[in-house]
């Protein structure tokens, strides 16, 4: 085979990178190879010049120099073995994004993401939701971008934009403070006050040890000019005796950790969170020793019109031990109206 040849990109394909493509197609194409076919016009999408970060879509036509045939040619032959594992992989995959999906429009999608998902990559991180988004193109041509993002361990409320200009009116609105965030959390205790208020200053914790590489938070001393000021609300919203609480939190500022270092610090800490709450926050009999905290509920401006309201369902593990502690696991009140006492 030695004439420039031409391949369809797959339905399971729509908006993966160009060069994920080609290393799914062709392995042996080395990324210097395909950089240079792509620089000098031998490799082309719908006739058109296009850079290995593109991302493609389903249908679109990639011309196939002959050096690509030449080095390992898998066009128009029988999936090997490791190709139809690929392609169950994907299909598995993108059934898994679409199932994260709790509320979609033409602008925006909303998912639930499950505990022990990251968001986004980094190092030993292999599958997070960023990475999912290519199975949610759905019709269009922009790959779904994230706004913003949940720490690894906890679930919930996560908003995506579909398109640019979504994603940069969702971005304002954060940016400005305009979404209202409510978590729902089991704590070690219970709070002196029914309602009340954290205010205090967090920092990254110095040391180049265990805690600096996974950056763990600290409440801040006055002198840290590197520390955030950062405030949490919170209302007890039930209690089992004396031993747990059931907290509902409105983060008024969004930093790192925000929610669990507040807790921790005055004496809550969450359940499951051994990161900040150490021993004292490990679950007894029926609960489990999983981080309890969910992003429950969002209203924040719509790009498209006036608010975007989504209340996410608590994950397994929580309703179990919701359920265990006789707590109301579909309560859709907002604990937080004034008219509301705690």
């Amino acid at each position: 085979m030695s004439g420039t040849e031409s391949a369809s990109v797959a339905r399971d394909e729509d908006g993966i990178r160009l060069d994920r493509w080609f290393k799914r197609h062709f392995p042996e194409v080395t990324h210097g190879l395909l950089e240079k076919l792509l620089r000098t016009g031998q490799i082309r999408l719908d006739g058109k010049r296009v850079e290995s970060g593109d991302r493609v879509s389903a249908g679109q036509i990639i011309r196939l120099p002959p050096q690509v045939h030449n080095i390992n040619s898998t066009v128009d032959k029988e999936p090997t073995e490791s190709q139809t594992g690929l392609s169950q992989l994907s299909e598995q995959e993108r059934i898994f994004a679409e199932g994260l999906v709790i509320y979609s429009d033409q602008s925006v999608y909303v998912l639930n993401k499950p505990p022990g998902l990251a968001t986004q990559g980094g190092t030993g991180i292999t599958r997070h939701v960023d990475g999912l988004l290519e199975h949610l193109t759905l019709g269009k041509n922009q790959r779904p971008r994230l706004v913003h993002r949940l720490d690894r361990d906890t679930s919930g409320v996560l908003v995506v934009a579909r398109t640019v200009p979504a994603a940069t009116s969702l971005g304002n609105s954060l940016a400005a403070r305009d979404a209202k965030k409510i978590y729902w959390a089991l704590v070690k205790g219970m709070p002196k006050e029914a309602r009340g208020t954290v205010k205090a200053a967090i920092g990254k914790e110095g040391g180049h040890g265990p805690h600096g590489r996974d950056e763990k938070m600290v409440i801040a001393d006055d002198d840290d000019e590197e520390a955030k000021f950062a405030i949490t609300d919170y209302v007890v919203v039930d209690r089992a005796g004396d031993k747990y609480s059931w907290l509902a939190l409105r983060p008024v500022t969004g930093r790192t950790h925000q929610i669990r270092v507040h807790l921790a610090s005055i004496g809550h800490p969450i359940i499951g969170d051994f990161k900040y709450g150490g021993k004292a926050a490990r679950g007894k009999g029926e609960i489990p020793d999983k981080l309890h905290l969910h992003a429950r509920y969002i209203d924040i401006a719509h790009p498209d019109s006036q608010r975007l309201r989504v209340t996410a369902p608590i994950p397994a593990h929580m309703r179990k031990s919701w359920m265990f502690l006789g707590f109301d696991p579909e309560m859709e009140e907002n604990p937080f109206d004034p008219k509301k006492k705690p």
